[in-house]
């Protein structure tokens, strides 16, 4: 089978994502398009902090896998876009985020060609999943 383009869905995702940190009251932006490092930058105006996040996605259900080779970022969201997959035997179903600090990311072991991070390997995953304020509490405790 041949690879899948999801260029269109990546984007989208990283837009996801600056939504779900918009309606949670953390005001955000994207950055231009391939800023190496991170996609947006969450920012408290009043304690004059910033998270910069990085954006990774998957498009098929059941993925629990992604790529990531650079660091420079206070979170990364693993966001899951469940599309189905490309033989059509998967259901499509509603996104699930993790927003993961990037500490715990660099702790986890990677696989040696691609660099991808399992996220069986997370302890406790269900505690970051839609973990907004885990952003809004960094920028809160940055001085």
């Amino acid at each position: 089978m041949s690879r899948l383009d999801t260029r269109l869905e990546s984007e989208g995702a990283e837009f996801l994502v600056l939504g779900q940190l918009l309606i949670h009251r953390i005001p955000a932006y994207k950055t231009y398009t391939n800023m190496p490092g991170y996609d947006l930058v969450a920012t408290n105006p009043e304690k004059n902090t910033s998270a910069r996040i990085q954006v990774k996605s998957r498009w098929n259900t059941g993925a629990k896998d992604f790529p990531i080779k650079n660091f420079d970022c206070e979170f990364v969201v693993a966001v899951f876009l469940n599309r189905g997959s490309k033989d059509g035997r998967k259901e499509v179903t509603a996104p699930d985020y993790y927003v993961l600090p990037v500490g715990l990311i660099t702790s986890l072991p990677r696989s040696a060609n691609w660099g991808k991070v399992s996220m069986k390997n997370v302890e406790n995953l269900e505690q970051y999943r839609e973990a907004w304020h885990l952003i809004s509490s960094f920028m809160e405790s940055v001085t």
